[in-house]
Formats: structure tokens, sequence, C-alpha cells
């Protein structure tokens, strides 16, 4: 008999839970309701520099809807070419630099294939295009190559130097950088007219999270003051040092206004915050690193050179076309004549002049034509 009286009771449990259940929901979805209306009103906003994480992450994984394309997600094609330690080489590209008729990229692979035991580094090589020709162009020489595009913004033709479409490319760029540092890959970030002749890493700082090439190398790797850095190559450790500072790089381009990264890059290496990052920045020596600004004076230790101090697209070809066959011609010498015939590079010609126009000085031609028209 109270068996049978507990199974009748049984239904007036369950019917007794399930109302109790749905109370709850009902106060739990009220609830939710009434915060999310307050959280809304007090328009409540997140920082930029956590808004800007998020815009630009999601962006560079967003552009991926290419016809007939491979998974070119960045995660994909950062772990592909990662190193055992996660780090990649990573350049930017767009249409003007990829142009097979002009083409910057042609010599920057083809230095790797030349450079003494650098051509396995293109392994690890990640090209980040900012359009979808340079894309398409990319996928037909390359195996690592990942579309990132900004919305509203064409990246395609030739940023002329300090113009505004210039500044948006290298600003994109840094904040790019960051979010590769968020996904924990160290980077070393190098230029497409940048020569590879040797490899660099030996010559890196092991206890260094952030090391930069310079225009000018004042012979100390750690002097904030008198080295003059070059935001074209650099070697970046993933931790929260290197990206709360390339946080703080990027945010300062609105302290800076009108200044492209590089220079803003100098005003704040001297910053407090950076010494309270701890952050243990260092410049490499010229000796290794070296371009157009100052020449790298030995072959047989140069890794990269740049053609940097350098104005327009057609003067870097050109100057870097004579630099390959600088390089060709010091590999074909015996190993005995490298050492004895001190073989240097030959003086930069559309470059020099290109600079010179830019900072509105006359060049050596020119001298030496009014000279003549003066003396004649």
């Amino acid at each position: 008999m109270l068996r049978r009286h507990l199974f009748e009771l049984k239904p007036l449990a369950v019917l007794h839970r399930a109302r109790t259940a749905a109370l709850l929901c009902f106060v739990f979805g009220f609830s939710y309701i009434i915060l999310y209306r307050a959280f809304d009103s007090c328009q409540i906003r997140l920082p930029e520099y956590l808004v800007t994480s998020t815009e630009v992450f999601s962006s560079a994984l967003s552009f991926n809807s290419l016809p007939d394309s491979d998974d070119t997600s960045l995660e994909t094609v950062l772990k592909a070419a990662a190193m055992h330690d996660n780090t990649v080489i990573v350049t930017t590209l767009n249409e003007a630099w990829a142009d097979p008729n002009n083409s910057i990229l042609d010599l920057f692979l083809t230095s790797f294939r030349l450079g003494f035991h650098t051509s396995r580094l293109l392994n690890h090589l990640v090209i980040i295009t900012l359009d979808q020709k340079a894309f398409a162009t990319c996928k037909r020489v390359h195996k690592h190559c990942f579309a990132l595009t900004t919305e509203g913004v064409d990246f395609s033709q030739e940023a002329y130097f300090m113009t505004p479409d210039y500044l948006k490319m290298m600003w994109r760029r840094i904040d790019f950088l960051r979010s590769v540092l968020e996904m924990g890959y160290n980077f070393l970030f190098t230029d497409a007219d940048i020569m590879w002749f040797r490899d660099p890493f030996p010559h890196f700082y092991p206890d260094a999270d952030f090391q930069i090439a310079c225009d000018h190398y004042s012979g100390n790797s750690t002097d904030v003051f008198t080295n003059i850095p070059n935001g074209g190559f650099s070697f970046v450790r993933s931790n929260i040092r290197s990206i709360e500072f390339y946080k703080y790089w990027y945010s300062s381009r609105m302290v800076y206004p009108d200044m492209h990264d590089q220079d803003v890059l100098n005003n704040i290496k001297k910053d407090a915050i950076v010494t309270d990052l701890n952050l243990n920045l260092r410049f490499l020596d010229t000796t290794y690193f070296g371009g157009f600004c100052e020449p790298s004076k030995d072959m047989e230790k140069v890794c990269t050179m740049h053609a940097n101090c350098c104005v327009g697209l057609e003067n870097k070809v050109h100057d870097l076309k004579i630099m390959l066959q600088d390089w060709k011609n010091f590999m074909a010498l015996p190993s005995n004549m490298k050492s004895s015939l001190s073989p240097t590079w030959s003086p930069p010609k559309n470059c020099s002049h290109a600079l010179l126009r830019h900072l509105g000085l006359p060049d050596e031609d020119e001298l030496r034509d009014e000279n003549h028209e003066t003396f004649s």
C-alpha cells in the first residue's frame, strides 16, 4: 500500500521539478535582458588597443575566400612555414612590387637562391600580400602566401614615400605583425627590397626581445640615442613585452601624426614605457645588416643589404640588380682571392640620384653639368 502511494506521488514530484526549472529559466533570462540593456545603454567600450586587436585579427583571418585556393588561413600558413621554435620569416607584397616586368619580388627570391646557405630559408618565408593580384603572383612562385587586405583601401599600386597610402600601409603592417606575435609566433620581418646573402640568425642576440637593423649604426647595440633604426628588418620574439611594445608603437601614431612607423619608433625608443616593459631592445650592426644608407664593408661577413635611402621602385630595381651582380662576381672568385682582393659594392647609381633629388640637392652629374656650363 505504501509502495503504491509513493508511486502515485512521483508524477507530482516530476511536475514540481519542471515548474521549478521553468521558473529558474525565466528568472535568469529576464536578468540577462536587464543586464544587456543596461550595458548597452551605458555604451561601455573596450579600450582602443583591444578593439584594434580584434578588428585586425578578424580581418586578417577573414580574407580567404579566393576561388580555387587552398586553405590559406593565417594559422595554417604560419604553422606550415614555422621553424621548430615557432619562428617565421615575413615580408609584405603588393601588385606594384610583384609586377613581372619590374619585379622586386623576383630579385628578392633570387637573392635567397644566390646566397650562401640561404635557399633553405625560403621554406620558412611567408609572403603577406596586400591585394588579390599580388596573392595570385605569390601563389605561382612561392608556397607560403597569405592574403591580407584593408577594407576601403587599395594597396595594389606603388605607395610613394610619405603619401597617405604609404603611411596607411606601414601602420597596417605594424598592427598585423602584432597579431602574429599574439598568436605565439616569433618573426623575422624583412622588406622585399632587402637582398639575402647569408643566414642572419647566427648574428642575432639570443636574449633580445626586439632587434632591428639600422640606417646608421653607432657601434653600440644598446645605444638608443644615436642608432637610427630601419623598420624594414627586425627580429622579434613573441612574449608579453614585445606584444605590449607593438601596441604602444601602433598607438603612438596618434601622438606623431603624419609620421611613418620608422620615425615614430625613433622617437619612442627612449620612452620610459620601453624601460618599464623591461623590453630588451638591440640594434643590429651594419657590418652584417647593411644597405645603401650605410653599406656593409665586408662581403665575407654581410648577411643582408637593403635598398634603403632610395626613393622610387624603378630606382630600387635598377640598383638592386647591380648589387646582385656584385654578389655573383664575389661568389665566383676562388676562396683565396675573396680575402685578398677585399671586393666592395658598386656605388648605387639611380638610388643616389633619387635620394638627392628627393632632398632637393644636386647630384654629382648635375654639379658636373653646372661646372661645365659655367667654365666652358
